[in-house]
C-alpha cells in the first residue's frame, strides 16, 4: 500500500521517533548521509529533506559541513488531535504534575459570559493552574468552566487527577476544541510561577473547549515556556489544513 505521505515525511518520523523514544540520545552523531540513504532504499534528497526538517525542530544540530547530532528534544505538541495536557505527557513517556494556584467559584462578568456564552452573571468555575513534565513547570493554565460541569471540580483533587478524566466519570466527554495560538509578555502572576522574568516571551494557546452533544463547556489561556514546548501542525496535500491564518488588529 503506498502512503499519502512523501518519503521524506516518513524518513523524518522514523528518525524523530528514535530521538524521542531515547534510542538516539543527545549529542549522538547521526549516521552518515550515505548510511541512510541505504536504510530506507532512496536517494539523498529525501534524506537531506529530513534532516532538514529535524534540524528545523531543534532535534539535531550541524549543518554547513557539522556533522548532526542529536540535541535535547522540546516536547511538540499535536493540535492535528484533540488530546489533553495530561494525556500528551503520557504519550511522551513523561510524568504530567498540576499545581493548583486558585480555585473559585463565582459570578461571570460580562466578557467571560460572552466568551461561555451563558447568561451574565451565571455561577461559573475559575481553576489556576502551573502544568509540568516530570515536575518542571512547563506553562501556566487559566480555565473558566460552565457550572453545569465545573460543579465536579469543586470537592475534587485537582492536583491528583485529570480535570478531563473528571468530567468523563461524570459522563461528560470533551471531544472538540478550537485553539488560538500567539505569543505574549509574561504578566506578574506568569512571572512568578514560571520563574521568568516579567515582560519574557511565552507561547499562548486560547483554547475553547466543546462537549459530545457541541456544548461549550470551558474557556482556556493556557501559557506555555517556549524552551518547553513547541507545537506541531502536519499538513499534506492530501489532507484539509486544520491551521487557520487571522490577521490581529493593530487596536486591541
Amino acid at each position: 500500500m503506498t502512503s499519502q505521505h512523501p518519503l521524506y515525511s516518513r524518513i523524518y518520523t522514523v528518525m524523530a521517533d528514535r530521538i524521542r523514544s531515547g534510542e538516539w540520545v543527545e549529542g549522538m552523531r547521526l549516521p552518515s548521509e550515505e548510511k541512510l540513504r541505504e536504510e530506507f532504499e532512496t536517494s539523498r534528497g529525501p534524506v537531506r529533506q529530513a534532516l532538514a526538517l529535524l534540524r528545523s525542530e531543534g532535534l539535531i544540530t550541524g549543518g554547513r559541513g557539522a556533522p548532526p547530532r542529536v540535541q535535547k528534544a522540546i516536547p511538540s505538541q499535536p493540535f492535528d488531535t484533540y488530546i489533553s495536557f495530561t494525556e500528551w505527557a503520557e504519550s511522551l513517556g513523561r510524568e504530567p504534575s498540576r499545581k493548583v494556584i486558585e480555585m473559585s467559584h463565582k459570578l461571570a462578568d460580562a466578557s467571560l459570559a460572552h466568551s461561555l456564552d451563558i447568561p451574565e452573571e451565571s455561577p461559573v468555575v475559575t481553576v489556576v493552574r502551573v502544568r509540568g513534565l516530570d515536575a518542571v513547570p512547563v506553562m501556566l493554565e487559566r480555565s473558566s468552566y460552565i457550572m453545569a460541569v465545573g460543579q465536579f471540580l469543586l470537592s475534587a483533587d485537582l492536583e491528583a487527577s485529570s480535570i478531563y478524566q473528571i468530567f468523563r466519570e461524570h459522563g461528560v466527554f470533551p471531544t472538540r476544541s478550537r485553539n488560538v495560538i500567539d505569543a505574549v509578555a509574561a504578566d506578574e502572576t506568569d512571572a512568578r510561577w514560571l520563574s521568568v522574568a516579567q515582560g519574557s516571551p511565552l507561547l499562548r494557546v486560547r483554547r475553547v473547549t466543546f462537549d459530545q452533544g457541541g456544548r461549550l463547556i470551558d474557556i482556556t489561556d493556557n501559557r506555555y515556556l517556549p524552551e518547553r514546548a513547541t507545537f506541531v501542525v502536519e499538513n499534506t496535500t492530501a489532507t484539509p489544513n486544520p491551521l487557520n491564518w487571522q490577521v490581529v488588529d493593530e487596536a486591541e
